[in-house]
C-alpha cells in the first residue's frame, strides 16, 4: 500500500489522507476549496508558505486568499517582479525603484544609472499584462548565498548584492521568471497568471502601481490624493540618498564601520531641527492659532512630540498648556459599543464633543474653564478644581486620535486651530523592489512598549493590532492631509535598536495560536537588520518612548 501522510485543512475542518510531496495548489483543487476571493497561499502550521510549497510531513493547513492581509502582501509582491520583469524586458539597463506606499497604491519611478528614465507606462503595463496571460512560472530558487551574489552582481542589481553581503546567510532564496531574477523577502504566486487587477498612473515624478481593494479585491483601491504625505516621503528619502542610506544593505554596510553612532546622532538632530521648525511656524500663526491639534496613528510617537514640541515652544516664548483629550470621554452608560458589543473608545461619539467645544470657545473669548478628570475604573467624569485660562503667551495643545477629525471641534474657526499629524513612516527600504511597511514599525513599537509599560504580551498585542487598525482606518487616516504639517517620527535606525527588544518577545508566541502567524513574519524580516546597541540614543529620543531611559514623563 502506498505510504501517505495525514493532513488537517481547517478551511475544511476536516483531515486528509494525501502523497507525500503534494503542492498546496495541487490539494487545494483536489479538495475543492471555495473561497470568497483569489487564493493566494497558505498557512502552514501557522507559517505562510507559497502555493508551490510541497507538503512531505502531517501538516495543519489553512488557504488564504487576497482579501487577507498575507494574502495580499503575496499578490502586490508578485505583480511588483512582474512588473520589474517588464521593465527589464523593454530597457535592460533601466532599474524599477518602488519606494514607499501612497494614495491606496506603491510611489515608483524607473532610473538609468540613477537618473529617471521616462518610459513610456503604457508601454510597461502592455508588457505586464502579456507576461500575465503567458502564464509563466515563477519559481522560487536556493543556492549558496555567495553564488547568489554572484547571480545579482552579473546582473548589475547592486542593492541586491548589499543587502546579502552584509546579512551572514549561509543560504539565500530569489526567484525567476525566465532568464530574469529577483530577489523578495517572502512568498510569491507559483505562476505571473494568477494576477488579474492593477493599473500603472503617472504620479508625480514617477508613477502610481494601484492595487485591488483589500475588502472587495475585484475592483482597484480607490485613488485618494496624498500631496502633503507625499511631500513628507520625498524629504526624508532625499536625505537619505544624501546620507548614501538608499537601502537597508547601506544602512548594515555602515554599521559594520562603526557608522551608526553618527547615524543616530544625525536623525536626531533632524527631529530636533523639525519640531522646532514646527514651534516656529506656531509663533507665526500665535496671534489667531491657539490650538495645537496633534494626531496620529497608534504608536506613532505622538506623546514625545508633543513633549518635544511643548520645550520647543518654551525656547521661543510661548507656554503651552497641554490637555488629554482622554478626559472629555462620556460616562461609561453613553460610551458606544462596536460590531462586537465591546465599549469603542476609538469612537468619537465616546467624546463629549459638546462639552469639549463650550471649554474651547470659553478659553478663546479669554474666560477660565475647569477641566474634567475622567477615571477609567468606574468610567465616571470628575472636576477636581483643575482650571485653566489662556494667555497672550499660552497655546493650548491637545493630542488624541481626532485631533484632525473637522468634527471635534466644529466650532472653532480654523484660523484659530495649528493641526499636524504625527506617524512613523518609512524612511529607508530593504532594496529596491521591497519596501518596510509603515504599519510593521508601528506594530513593533508597540508591541515593546506594551510588554514593557502595560505588562502585555507579543501575542496580545498582535490579536488586538487589526482592530486598533480597523479604528485607525475609520478615525484617522481619512483626515491625515488636513494637517498644517506632517511630522514623520521615523528614525533611520529604530528597527536595528528595537530588534533585540522584541526578538525574544516574538519568541514566546506559541506556534498553535493565529498571532503566530505575524511574529513569524516580523522575525523574519528583522532579519534583514544588523542589531546596534541603544546607549548613544539621547534621553530626549523619540524612540525612548518605547524602549525606555526617557528624560520625559509619561
Amino acid at each position: 500500500m502506498r505510504k501517505t501522510i495525514t493532513i488537517y485543512c481547517q478551511n475544511t475542518n476536516s483531515y486528509h489522507e494525501v502523497s507525500p510531496g503534494i503542492s498546496l495548489m495541487e490539494l487545494f483543487h483536489r479538495l475543492n476549496i471555495k473561497m470568497p476571493f483569489q487564493v493566494m497561499a497558505a498557512k502552514v502550521n501557522n507559517k505562510v508558505q507559497g502555493l508551490d510549497f510541497l507538503v512531505y510531513k502531517p501538516k495543519d493547513i489553512y488557504f488564504i486568499d487576497i482579501s487577507t492581509p498575507s494574502g495580499m502582501r503575496v499578490y502586490v509582491r508578485t505583480l511588483s517582479m512582474v512588473m520589474a520583469k517588464a521593465v527589464y524586458d523593454l530597457c535592460p539597463n533601466a532599474t524599477l525603484h518602488i519606494e514607499h506606499p501612497i494614495a491606496k497604491g506603491y510611489f515608483g519611478f524607473i532610473a538609468v544609472k540613477g537618473k529617471c528614465f521616462g518610459m513610456s507606462l503604457d508601454l510597461i503595463k502592455a508588457r505586464m499584462k502579456e507576461i500575465i496571460v503567458q502564464n509563466l512560472p515563477i519559481v522560487c530558487e536556493e543556492k549558496p548565498t555567495y553564488e547568489v551574489i554572484e547571480l545579482f552582481r552579473e546582473r548589475s542589481q547592486l542593492d541586491k548584492v548589499v543587502l546579502l553581503e552584509t546579512l551572514g546567510f549561509l543560504y539565500s532564496r530569489y526567484f525567476r521568471i525566465g532568464d530574469f531574477v529577483d530577489y523578495y523577502s517572502s512568498v510569491l504566486l507559483p505562476t505571473t497568471g494568477e494576477l488579474s487587477l492593477f493599473e500603472l498612473e503617472e504620479y508625480q515624478e514617477g508613477f502610481l502601481l494601484r492595487i485591488p481593494n483589500r475588502t472587495n479585491p475585484l475592483q482597484l483601491e480607490e485613488y485618494v490624493d496624498q500631496p502633503a504625505m507625499f511631500n513628507v516621503f520625498k524629504e526624508f528619502i532625499a536625505w537619505n540618498n544624501l546620507m548614501g542610506m538608499r537601502n537597508v544593505g547601506d544602512f548594515n554596510l555602515a554599521c559594520k564601520q562603526n557608522k551608526s553612532y553618527t547615524l543616530i546622532n544625525v536623525a536626531e538632530a533632524l527631529h530636533e531641527k523639525k519640531v522646532a521648525n514646527i514651534a516656529d511656524m506656531i509663533v507665526h500663526r500665535k496671534e489667531n492659532a491657539h490650538f495645537v491639534l496633534i494626531s496620529g496613528p497608534s504608536s506613532s510617537g505622538k506623546t514625545t512630540f508633543s513633549k518635544r514640541l511643548s520645550v520647543q515652544l518654551l525656547v521661543v516664548g510661548i507656554k503651552p498648556v497641554v490637555i488629554s483629550l482622554d478626559n472629555y470621554f462620556v460616562t461609561r452608560d453613553k460610551t458606544p459599543r462596536d460590531e462586537n458589543g465591546e465599549l469603542d473608545y476609538e469612537s468619537i461619539e465616546a467624546l463629549d464633543v459638546d462639552l469639549l467645544n463650550q471649554h474651547l470657545m470659553s478659553l478663546l473669548k479669554g474666560d477660565e474653564v475647569e477641566l474634567p478628570t475622567y477615571n477609567f475604573d468606574d468610567g465616571k467624569r470628575y472636576f477636581k478644581g483643575e482650571k485653566i485660562r489662556l494667555q497672550s503667551d499660552t497655546v493650548l495643545i491637545m493630542e488624541g486620535i481626532h485631533a484632525l477629525n473637522p468634527a471635534l471641534t466644529p466650532a472653532i474657526p480654523n484660523e484659530n486651530k495649528f493641526k499636524i499629524y504625527v506617524s512613523a513612516l518609512t524612511t529607508i527600504s530593504l532594496d529596491d523592489h521591497n519596501w518596510i511597511s509603515t504599519t510593521d514599525t508601528r506594530l513593533i513599537r508597540r508591541i515593546v512598549r506594551d510588554f514593557r509599560y502595560r505588562n502585555y504580551s507579543a501575542r496580545d498585542t498582535i490579536s488586538r493590532w487589526p482592530s486598533v487598525r480597523n479604528g485607525e482606518d475609520k478615525w484617522i487616516f481619512p483626515f491625515q492631509e488636513n494637517a498644517d504639517v506632517m511630522f514623520n517620527s521615523a528614525l533611520i535606525f529604530e528597527l536595528a535598536v528595537l530588534k533585540k527588544y522584541v526578538e525574544p518577545l516574538l519568541a514566546e508566541v506559541p506556534q498553535n495560536c493565529p498571532e503566530f502567524t505575524e511574529a513569524h513574519r516580523l522575525a523574519k524580516f528583522l532579519r534583514f537588520f544588523l542589531t546596534i546597541r541603544d546607549r548613544e540614543i539621547p534621553p530626549t529620543s523619540l524612540l525612548r518612548e518605547f524602549v525606555g531611559g526617557s528624560s520625559f514623563r509619561y
